[in-house]
């Protein structure tokens, strides 16, 4: 029986300057494996997520799910003396994430090169849209433009249909996720080297990374691929299917799963057929080996086909919309889902995090917290005397929720 123990990253101090989603994202990962996460907001309105509705009453309900288990500090970074109470917090951490315009941290002399002089161990990732250096560097970006300029859009949708772009703002998360994973590794060496290091992760470059099936093509033959509805770049049948009452997806590639499908679905006189004879075969055959299949799948409900190649033991799926994602009763048997307790607003329902470690669990603590809730707490923490925070809270350069 596993014990429930102190979380991985516990111990390990983050300072996150992160508006909308990259670096926000990130610091999250960080969070949910234990670490203590210090949001550091503009003192006039924070976050811009605070903004975005629905909200639970005053508070913004995307924010107090991406922002859990964090603490926020408000401070005006323009203001020398919230600059030195910056600087004092930026002394003991471990960690900084920002995804601020690259030069707008070195403009306010809070680069990396800054930094290191008052912290050598900090492990300092920033978040942007094109990258710290190149001809794109100075461009703002945002997730529809690093999914445009990445290639995803080019393969995204229907052939002959307009562009589209993936429904979730794919290039920032992964960006985050890629930021999360660098700080780890980053961290791990300064377990050895006992420096730390600067880390440059883009929305651009992380889109492009998911370029391995076109990249293999490419470099391989020079073609360019399109898109292609939901279908799969090499494979077939790898897709989803009419059914008569909507759409089922399949995937029936190997010879295993290729042979109870045709079996499940009536369709064994396909295996005879030489132009299905194998999976380079149905690929160059796709658009007449669909049309075959959806004679019988368009007859069936989804229901009914899930059903017959769920017991043959073939890959497939219904298409889900998030109501029923976020009711479903195998995610709930897993206790994916969870409820953050926020002090206006009462429980907030999170998705869960993915990763799941058997001795060390993941937090599950507070939803995102109000503006400056915790900024006397951590200044006083970090050395600043109550008359210094009294004092930055009386000009404006901090904001202190807690009164």
């Amino acid at each position: 029986m596993s014990t429930k123990r102190t979380p991985p990253l516990a111990g390990v101090t983050v300072v996150e300057i992160g508006a909308f989603m990259a670096a926000p994202f990130a610091a999250m990962q960080l969070a949910d494996l234990g670490a203590d996460v210090i949001k550091v907001e503009h003192a006039v309105g924070g976050d811009p997520v605070r903004q975005t509705g629905p909200f639970l009453g005053t508070e913004s309900s995307p924010f107090v799910r991406i922002n859990r288990n964090k603490r926020s500090v408000a401070l005006d970074l323009k203001s020398p003396d919230a600059r030195r109470a910056f600087l004092r917090l930026v002394e003991r951490a471990d960690v900084l994430v920002e995804n601020l315009r690259p030069g707008a941290m070195r403009r306010l002399g809070l680069g990396y090169e800054d930094l290191r002089e008052i912290n050598p161990r900090l492990v300092y990732a920033s978040a942007s849209g094109w990258g710290q250096d190149g001809p794109l560097a100075g461009l703002p970006g945002l997730d529809i433009m690093a999914q445009a300029r990445s290639g995803l859009m080019s393969i995204t949708g229907h052939p002959g249909g307009p562009p589209a772009k993936v429904g979730v703002p794919i290039c920032d998360l992964v960006c985050g996720l890629y930021v999360a994973l660098a700080v780890t590794a980053a961290l791990r060496e300064r377990d050895r080297s006992d420096a730390g290091q600067y880390i440059d992760v883009s929305l651009y470059e992380a889109g492009v990374s998911f370029a391995v099936w076109e990249a293999g093509k490419y470099f391989a033959t020079g073609e360019v691929g399109g898109p292609m509805g939901s279908a799969h770049q090499s494979n077939a049948p790898y897709q989803a299917v009419h059914s008569s009452d909507g759409y089922v997806t399949i995937g029936a590639t190997t010879p295993r799963n290729w042979q109870a499908f045709c079996d499940a679905l009536g369709l064994t006189h396909l295996l005879d057929d030489p132009r299905y004879a194998d999976a380079f075969s149905r690929l160059a055959n796709r658009t007449e080996l669909i049309g075959t299949i959806e004679t019988v799948t368009s007859t069936m409900s989804t229901d009914e086909i899930v059903e017959r190649l769920n017991k043959a033991g073939v890959p497939c799926a219904p298409i889900a919309d998030y109501g029923e994602v976020f009711t479903d009763e195998h995610l709930a048997a897993r206790d994916f889902f969870w409820d953050a307790e926020h002090p206006t607003v009462g429980p907030v329902r999170q998705l869960g995090s993915p990763m799941r470690l058997s001795e060390t669990p993941v937090r599950r603590d507070g939803a995102g917290p109000m503006l400056g809730a915790d900024t006397r707490e951590v200044l006083a923490a970090v050395g600043c005397s109550p008359k210094e925070i009294e004092g930055l809270v009386a000009s404006g350069a901090a904001v202190a929720a807690d009164g």
